[in-house]
């Protein structure tokens, strides 16, 4: 795949014209730009600063109801991807906003969600008959075609980070999705049903796999941190991550979610992590402390809640002077299942 492209000659580009109308085209005039010897993505390196992105959320809640707009979400559109709604090439990012008193109306969609908690003190979310409440950090699931609802019975604003594999199922043109009907699904389980039935290590005598997605559909924040002081510890830093683990689905131990990898990762204060690129382009968001990363050059000076972009196949180094936590997600386990997952580490 190293040679040049053909030389393009009068009676080639006659051809060319001539097969277009037949919907016909040549391999070898395009072959260089559709089989790349890298990676090559109109996706960019970017960040959202989160005092801006509330700033306007707030002002929009001026504008439309969480009823009216359905789902009261600024979209984190990818610059170098502009029109498409999308923040990688895959993924779909975005953050919502429900208001104290609101509900966003039950739906579901063929779309896998995550949710990633910024800002709760009394906000819910209902997915398949359960509610749960959520608190900052919270990493909540909506599996796909699942009814699912939210609501604020707080006093303050409640916001998370939606991520979603909007695009990759537009790809494969399997979209679809209905209302529901009442602005709220019936609450048929109590809170905790979850994690009770497959939160300990343990699952039901006779439980039988029937979805892709994990049944845990919160991951509170305050068991997946202590997860990563438990694993300090053990001193365990790896030069490009510090400590990064992965949210898992009980079940068999995989990818919580069948299209979107989750994870979280701990960097001790003064860790700079050693060059990393991957084929997942990954979107970060800050939970914790403050830090820089440098993407393909680019410097981005993140706290709590600010999120990033690492295009696929852009190097990566991160570096903090205080500890700090970051939350994660990529397309990782679709490429894992395509045997397309490439990583390099170091200057390798």
């Amino acid at each position: 795949m190293s040679h040049a492209a053909p030389v393009n000659t009068e009676a080639r580009e006659a051809f060319y014209k001539a097969i277009d109308p037949e919907s016909m085209r040549a391999l070898w005039s395009v072959m260089g730009t559709i089989i790349t010897p890298e990676p090559r993505s109109g996706c960019q390196p970017v960040m959202w600063k989160y005092d801006t992105v509330r700033a306007r959320l707030m002002e929009a809640a001026g504008l439309i109801t969480a009823k009216e707009a359905e789902r009261r979400v600024l979209i984190l559109e990818n610059p170098g991807l502009k029109g498409t709604s999308k923040c990688t090439t895959s993924l779909y990012c975005g953050v919502q906003l429900v208001m104290p008193g609101e509900v966003a109306p039950a739906h579901r969609h063929t779309q896998s969600a995550l949710r990633f908690v910024l800002e709760a003190s009394g906000g819910h979310t209902a997915v398949g008959g359960e509610r749960t409440t959520m608190h900052y950090g919270d990493f909540v699931i909506t599996p796909n075609w699942q009814w699912h609802d939210h609501g604020n019975t707080s006093d303050d604003p409640v916001l998370w980070l939606d991520g979603l594999d909007i695009p990759l199922v537009q790809f494969l043109d399997a979209s679809f999705a209905e209302g529901f009907g009442d602005d709220e699904q019936p609450i048929t389980k109590p809170e905790g049903d979850a994690h009770a039935r497959y939160g300990a290590n343990m699952l039901p005598l006779g439980y039988e796999k029937v979805a892709t997605t994990s049944p845990i559909f919160n991951y509170p924040y305050e068991r997946s941190r202590e997860a990563l002081e438990q694993m300090r510890r053990m001193e365990e830093w790896d030069p490009c991550h510090g400590l990064k683990m992965r949210y898992t689905n009980p079940v068999d131990g995989g990818w919580a979610m069948p299209t979107i990898g989750t994870c979280l990762q701990l960097l001790p204060r003064g860790f700079k992590s050693a060059p990393y690129r991957s084929t997942d382009a990954t979107v970060f968001t800050g939970v914790e402390g403050r830090g820089r990363s440098t993407v393909d050059g680019q410097v981005f000076e993140w706290g709590p809640r600010d999120v990033f972009v690492v295009p696929s196949w852009k190097e990566v180094v991160h570096e903090v002077d205080e500890d700090a936590v970051l939350f994660s997600y990529s397309d990782r386990p679709v490429q894992e299942k395509c045997g397309l997952f490439r990583e390099r580490r170091g200057n390798s």
